[in-house]
């Protein structure tokens, strides 16, 4: 049976004012359809999510989401307080997020300051991915790339002034421990 927003398919064709002294769980006023009983009608438990993250879940589990969809033009905002942003059309902005998902239609242009990047669609660009980027085969980067660790699929493309910044801490000389003397 399938689910429809928390709903089972059997719930999606009552009528939604069914009138007084009607029980709750009823049956529609079809002379084909068969009787629900209470316990069959409960609505199941909702998914952690109604549509999977581009790539696996890098997404936090109820972290606030903001998806752009396809078609849809975001110009000109800054974005803050979102954990994930899920970009399926256009979207001309700065932020500070822990991740940002393009899909492969998707693109965004302007500054972003991300935990996790998965990049299906096209990113130009600043880019700071302080843990992880990831590009996948239909996926462009281009622009000032600055990365802790980088994955690139096979056809992935990344361009521009490009830095690894977990090279650039570890080849800083590590300061010398103060020498403890005995008395």
């Amino acid at each position: 049976m399938a689910l429809h927003f928390g709903k089972r398919e059997n719930e999606i064709n009552k009528p939604l004012n069914s009138g007084l002294g009607t029980p709750r769980y009823g049956t529609t006023s079809s002379a084909t359809s068969t009787p629900t009983t209470p316990a069959q009608a409960e609505p199941a438990p909702a998914a952690a999510s109604s549509a999977p993250a581009a790539g696996g879940s890098a997404a936090p589990e109820g972290g606030s989401k903001l998806t752009v969809g396809p078609n849809i033009k975001l110009k000109g905002v800054e974005i803050t307080d979102c954990d994930t942003l899920f970009v399926e059309g256009l979207v001309e902005a700065t932020m500070d997020s822990r991740v940002i998902q393009i899909a492969e239609q998707g693109a965004f242009k302007g500054t972003a300051e991300i935990d996790i990047a998965e990049i299906h669609g096209a990113f130009d660009g600043n880019l700071t991915v302080r843990q992880k980027l990831v590009i996948y085969a239909s996926g462009k980067v281009t622009g000032k790339i600055r990365y802790g660790k980088v994955v690139i699929e096979e056809g992935g493309q990344l361009s521009g002034d490009i830095e690894c910044t977990v090279a650039a801490s570890a080849a800083k000389p590590a300061s010398k421990p103060a020498m403890a003397l005995a008395a």
